[in-house]
């Protein structure tokens, strides 16, 4: 059983910006099951996924992987020979605990943890990349900077996940998606305090698009084909493709 959430149960004085430290890497895997609708499902489907698209001798990117349960899912389904995964993050504390989760499994495939800004990496012959609720927390005008980076390192055929909290364009149905993802929040035990406290931490940190704005992003960094395949509430995942036959 993942240790319990209970980082803002009681009133916090100060509570300054998000940071995924110590505190947060050990609750982690509780706090985004009881506050991400359809985490477990997303992570399921990249493993499917990954089974479909991986190509033999290619690379895999798992771009803000925390604890690892994206690069977890692609490596049980890796089913061709001569793949790399490259798992980044750029916290020491969830890095730390992504390995000691990868070295707790074993398989053929093998997976470097890496601690760096995923900025900083530079992507090669790969075809897979995920970037699993990471770009949100990337600085707006960087956003297509990384983007092409990585449509520029993709082989032909290869694919981009890139999942996200959204904002929206409409701002009723805005808000209704909002007061529903609360009311999902507090269907998985967690009290207003914990709610607003944490809210208070994200809103300089984690700054949301719209899908429409995902979507001409990626046109923009390249990208020939693009498309939400999971929403759940105010959460999706989106499924981007580079053209081309290997």
């Amino acid at each position: 059983m993942p240790n319990r959430d209970t980082l803002f149960a009681t009133p916090i004085a100060k509570l300054g910006d998000w940071r995924f430290d110590e505190r947060v890497a050990e609750v982690f895997p509780d706090m985004l099951q009881r506050s991400i609708p359809g985490y477990a499902n997303i992570i399921s489907m990249i493993g499917m996924l990954a089974e479909r698209i991986v190509q033999p001798d290619s690379q895999i990117y798992d771009l803000g992987c925390s604890l690892g349960a994206a690069t977890l899912s692609i490596r049980r389904n890796i089913h061709v020979a001569g793949c790399h995964i490259i798992a980044v993050d750029n916290s020491s504390a969830m890095v730390e605990r992504c390995r000691r989760h990868i070295d707790a499994f074993r398989a053929e495939t093998p997976v470097s943890v890496i601690e760096s800004d995923i900025l900083d990496i530079k992507i090669e012959n790969a075809s897979l990349v995920v970037l699993n609720f990471t770009l949100q927390f990337i600085e707006p005008a960087q956003r297509l900077r990384l983007l092409s980076q990585i449509y520029q390192g993709l082989r032909p055929g290869a694919v981009l996940v890139l999942s996200e909290k959204l904002s929206f364009t409409d701002q009723q149905i805005g808000e209704l998606l909002f007061n529903m993802h609360h009311d999902f929040k507090r269907a998985n035990g967690y009290s207003e305090l914990e709610i607003s406290q944490k809210r208070s931490m994200l809103e300089n940190v984690m700054l949301t698009d719209s899908v429409e704005t995902h979507k001409a992003r990626l046109q923009q960094a390249g990208f020939e084909h693009a498309e939400v395949w999971f929403q759940c509430i105010n959460f999706a995942s989106l499924v981007a493709m580079k053209t081309g036959s290997v």
